[in-house]
Formats: C-alpha cells, sequence, structure tokens
C-alpha cells in the first residue's frame, strides 16, 4: 500500500554537509533546520568516484556504477585510446540520415518502475538523461546536453586587442575599429561534418560609447538587441544556414565587458532553443516548449553557469554571481510551476549552481558560498509551501565540496615507474601533447585517462595491447601499493590516501567497462587538468592556480553529499543507491531487481 500520495525530490548538487552545520552554529539555514527537526538530517555516502554523472545515474537506478554503465564524465575507446563523452554518443548510419543521440547511461531508473505501475514523474534537468527518457510523465534533460557546438560550454570572447589567445572551451574573434563606422563581424556556430568548417551567422555592432551601449543587430530575435557594459543582455534568438531551406536554430546572451579603450564583448555558449532543439531535450517533446511559453527563455545546455568564462578571466566574478542568480530564478520558477499542479506521483528538480559555484569560490569566497546556501535554503521554504501530510519531501546532495590546492600528474608518474614510455626521442613536457598521442603502446603497461582512473594496456582489449591476463593482478598490486600513501615533496603531505581495483568497486553488467584501479586523492589535492585528457608534462605535481578552486575528485569519504527528510529515518550511514527503493516504498511500489540499497524508511 502507498505510504504517500507524492514524493518531491530536491537535488542541491555539490551542497557540503560541513558547511552546512557551519551555517547552523551561526543560526541560519532555517528552512533545511526545520527538516531535520521533522525528519532527520545525516551526510550521504556518495559513489566512487564522487562525480555528478555518476553519482546521480546511482540516485536514479539504485546500484553501483557497475549496474549503469557511468563511472567518469570521460571515457576512453579502448581501440583508439582516445576520450570520450561517456553518457552520450552519436550515431549515424549512413551519410543520408541525420545523426542521433544515444544516451548511454543503462540500467532501470525509477521513473521507469513508477510508469510501469501507473504513476508519473515529472523530471527537471535530471544528469544523464539526454537526449531524454521516454518517461511515463515529463522530463526536461540535464547534465548531458551540448550547446550547440558539440560541446559543454564553448563561449566566443571579442576583442579590438591584439594576439588575444583562446582560453578553456573558447573561441576568440578579433574586431576591427573604425571610427564611426559599424563593426561586421559573426557568431560561430556548428561545424559542417562534411568540409569541418564552421557556420556563421553575421552580427553588426553600433557602438555608442558616451552612453557605454551597444547595439546589435542580426536577421535574428530581436532584431536590434541593446548590449549594456557591465550587463547581462536579453536572449538571442539566432540561426544559421545549413543548406538549402535548412537551418539550426539557437540562442544566447551576451555581456559586453566594455567599449574603451578596448572592446570586449563576451559570447555565452549558444544553447539549443527549446522551441527547435537540434536533438530532442524533452519528453514529450512539446515539455521544452511548454516550460519556456509559461516560464520565458531558459538555459538548456546542461552545464549552465559560465565557469569557464571566469576562469579564462573574460567576465568578473560579479557578472558570474549574477548569472548563477538568474540561473537559480529560472530553475526555482520550473520547480514552482510543477510544484502548482502536482496532486499526487514524483517529482524532482535539481540545482546545480551551488555545484559551480563552489568550484570557483572555494578559495577565497567563504561569504560567498555562504549567502548561496542561504539562498537556497530559502527556495526550500517556498518548496514546504506545497508538502502536507501526504508527501515525502527529499533534500538532497550528490557530493560535498573540498579544496584543489594541488594537481597530480598520473601519466607522468607512471612514465617515471617506466609503466607509461614515450615515443623515441620525446620527453615528458609539451613536445609529449595531450591524448596520449605520443605513447609508445608497444612498451606501455599502464596509463591515466578521465577524472578518476588508470587503466591496464591489456591484450586483447586494448587495440596495442601488452599487458597479459596473467599479468593484470600483479600490476595491479605494484600500481595500488606504489600510489598509497604517495607523498608531495613540496608540500609535505601524503596526496594520494588510497587505490582501490575494479572488482572491490564494481558489480553489475556493466563493470567490465570501469577503469581497472581508481585513485582516491586526499583533501586538497586530484588529477590534473593534463592527465584527464591524456597529457604528460614534465613534473608530477603543479599548482592549481585556476579560479576552480573547490573540486570534489578526491577521496569520496571526504566528500559525502547531504540528506534531508521529512520523515524520520533510521539508518547510520544512507548511500546514494538507499533513495531509488526508499522512494518507490513511500508510493508502494517494490524496488527493482538490480537496487542494492534499502528503505530508509522502514
Amino acid at each position: 500500500m502507498s505510504q504517500h500520495k507524492k514524493v518531491i525530490v530536491i537535488g542541491l548538487d555539490g551542497f557540503d554537509p560541513q558547511v552546512v552545520v557551519s551555517l547552523w552554529g551561526r543560526g541560519e539555514l532555517p528552512h533545511l533546520a526545520q527538516l531535520r527537526a521533522q525528519g532527520g538530517f545525516a551526510p550521504l555516502r556518495t559513489t566512487y568516484p564522487a562525480q555528478t554523472p555518476v553519482a546521480w545515474s546511482s540516485f536514479a537506478t539504485g546500484t553501483n556504477p557497475g549496474g549503469h554503465g557511468v563511472f567518469d564524465f570521460i571515457r576512453r575507446d579502448p581501440q583508439t585510446y582516445l576520450p570520450e563523452q561517456s553518457f552520450v554518443r552519436y550515431e549515424q548510419k549512413n551519410k543520408f540520415l541525420p545523426p542521433k543521440a544515444v544516451n548511454l547511461r543503462r540500467g532501470v531508473p525509477l521513473w521507469d518502475l513508477l510508469g510501469q505501475a501507473g504513476i508519473a514523474s515529472t523530471i527537471v534537468r535530471f544528469p544523464c538523461t539526454y537526449p531524454p527518457d521516454n518517461c511515463y510523465g515529463r522530463m526536461l534533460s540535464g547534465m548531458g546536453v551540448p550547446d550547440l557546438r558539440g560541446g559543454f560550454g564553448t563561449s566566443t570572447f571579442y576583442s579590438s586587442a591584439q594576439n588575444v589567445a583562446a582560453g578553456e572551451s573558447e573561441n576568440v574573434v578579433r574586431l576591427s575599429l573604425r571610427a564611426n563606422e559599424p563593426i561586421r563581424t559573426h557568431l560561430i556556430g556548428p561545424r559542417d561534418p562534411k568540409t569541418g568548417k564552421d557556420f556563421l551567422c553575421d552580427i553588426t555592432l553600433h557602438l555608442k560609447p558616451d552612453s557605454h551601449t551597444a547595439v546589435l543587430t542580426s536577421d535574428g530575435q530581436p532584431k536590434l538587441l541593446t548590449l549594456k557594459e557591465g550587463e547581462w543582455s536579453d536572449w538571442l534568438h539566432v540561426k544559421f544556414k545549413t543548406g538549402l531551406l535548412q537551418a539550426v536554430r539557437g540562442m544566447l546572451r551576451f555581456y559586453l565587458v566594455r567599449i574603451a579603450p578596448v572592446l570586449e564583448l563576451y559570447a555565452s555558449p549558444i544553447n539549443f532553443d527549446p522551441d527547435t532543439p537540434l536533438f530532442p531535450i524533452s519528453s514529450p517533446p512539446e515539455y521544452a516548449r511548454e516550460l519556456a511559453a509559461k516560464l520565458g527563455t531558459f538555459y538548456t545546455t546542461g552545464m549552465v553557469e559560465d565557469h569557464s568564462g571566469l576562469n579564462n578571466g573574460r567576465i568578473s566574478a560579479e557578472a558570474f554571481l549574477t548569472q548563477c542568480e538568474q540561473v537559480l530564478r529560472e530553475r526555482e520558477l520550473m520547480l514552482r510551476y510543477e510544484l502548482e499542479r502536482l496532486d499526487e506521483g514524483f517529482l524532482f528538480c535539481l540545482f546545480d549552481t551551488p555545484d559551480r559555484l563552489q568550484h570557483m569560490f572555494w578559495r577565497a569566497g567563504a561569504d560567498i558560498v555562504a549567502e548561496h546556501y542561504r539562498a537556497c535554503d530559502a527556495l526550500i521554504g517556498r518548496a514546504l509551501e506545497y508538502v502536507d501530510d501526504q508527501t515525502l519531501l527529499v533534500v538532497l546532495s550528490d557530493h560535498g565540496m573540498n579544496s584543489f590546492e594541488r594537481g597530480f600528474h598520473l601519466n607522468t608518474w607512471l612514465h617515471d615507474q617506466g609503466l607509461l614510455t614515450l615515443q623515441r626521442g620525446i620527453t615528458p613536457g609539451a613536445e609529449a601533447g595531450d591524448f596520449l598521442r605520443a605513447v609508445d603502446w608497444s612498451r606501455t603497461k599502464a596509463y591515466a585517462l578521465g577524472l578518476s582512473g588508470i587503466y591496464l594496456n591489456r591484450r586483447g582489449r586494448e587495440a596495442q595491447g601488452i599487458v597479459e591476463a596473467h599479468e593484470a593482478e600483479r600490476l595491479q598490486t605494484q600500481l595500488s601499493e606504489a600510489l598509497t600513501g604517495l607523498g608531495d615533496p613540496v608540500r609535505e603531505r601524503v596526496a594520494i590516501r588510497s587505490v582501490m581495483t575494479r572488482a572491490q568497486l564494481y558489480a553489475g553488467p556493466y563493470a567490465a567497462e570501469a577503469p581497472d584501479l581508481l585513485v582516491n586523492y586526499n583533501s586538497g589535492y586530484r588529477v590534473s587538468w593534463a592527465t584527464s585528457l591524456g597529457g604528460i608534462p614534465a613534473a608530477q605535481f603543479e599548482d592549481n592556480l585556476k579560479k576552480w578552486s573547490g573540486d570534489h575528485l578526491l577521496d569520496p569519504a571526504l566528500v559525502p553529499g547531504v540528506l534531508f527528510l521529512n520523515r524520520p529515518f533510521q539508518h547510520e550511514r544512507p548511500g546514494l543507491t538507499d533513495l531509488a527503493p526508499t522512494i518507490l516504498a513511500a508510493l508502494g511500489v517494490p524496488p527493482g531487481e538490480a537496487m542494492e540499497g534499502g528503505d530508509l524508511l522502514s
């Protein structure tokens, strides 16, 4: 029998239990304190590794990653050794048919089981739901939706300065200024798969230095868009002509940094237009259009907050925070819209912004982080207005947050141990490049790619594998013993707490797709950016000088999430895999056969 008429789950990505407890000590977060008093609060065990797509996929399926096949943001193709996105793939049967997006998260999510029982679900911005599941109810895709160029967030920086180099996930367009003349330039759209060139959309800028504004004209909507110095613009809806009677539609916002003495203009990644997305982003397809019509235009990319613009120094901290506030309000409008019409069933809404904001302000923004936690607490308070005695309310995060002070170049360490060999004449450093392109696979036994793992170069699995099956266990033991307790000679601290094997962590139909080893870093450390894309720098450690100063790519025991329920629950160490069985039981539906957790309310 169903114990509840409806279940509401609010995800606060990256919400950290230590920050919550410290704010409680200052008498803050009253609505989360109310939830704790009504039901309970506990740190929530996250997944190995503690990454957003991995953790939320385990929440949805109630299984360890071996049951859903998502182990990282990045996976490797064993035939090419090249990185790929781990949760979406594009397939094209032949050149006459358009490509198709394929969701690589597998397993049976809890909304499928609810649908089979005739219970509707509304899923707003859940990670790894692109393209969206064909669920009984409504779904708006979250992390995984690309920008129009196929990236996680490819922005464009326009500048009249000389020699401006492109930063992370960025294009740079140089502008030529002539007195009293308009500036003709373009937006950079998707690539032409046939030629590899970019489709462009013409725009013109009319500068008005006296009023610190510019007017952008184009064939888009609106045709005249006013840009104000130090402010985000309204949305510009554009289309890129891709062929005879063919066009791809998108939308973006601008931030006019300054007009003089150097003109600098930041253009956000170009989002899919919810009215006519390039690939499906909602189920049913008209759901995205409905939200845009009812609530206004909204960001559709999976990584909404413009952290790369801040990281690259293109926009200020104030501009980034303003955008974060806009995103939070936009998502709350979606939540309240669905709460208003929720009579029964399951509703999930994710707020990603806590994670992105903490990544950027963990080092020097404690007050900024605290203010954002207070804003999230306030929206929980407004959601509580829709909770009655037949409602189970769950507020949780997928993981917490910690400091990121030093990066570890895992491939460099493997090279120094004689386990990864470069082609003759090449040494670690700039000439080794990235994507493992300079590796001599005939003499390499192990390599790292992605944000957490090490792969063995196994014969019969990798295209040029040399490690025999009988050698694999010994090599895993060798690597684990050598890396566990590894110290940072500069800081005189332990950088790596432990190393675990695939067999220790994962079970299920997709466990064989996981890395062979998972490296668990200490507080202050994580895998380097270079390692994630197969780089092999000269030294083993480097200081993290980026604004991205907080992270969770370390030992999952150090970055638990948070869990709040409005019902008492008895469980000493609740984990993410307990939530799906708990939600199903609350609505009177038995757990799925593969689910590993238990009902926290029983």
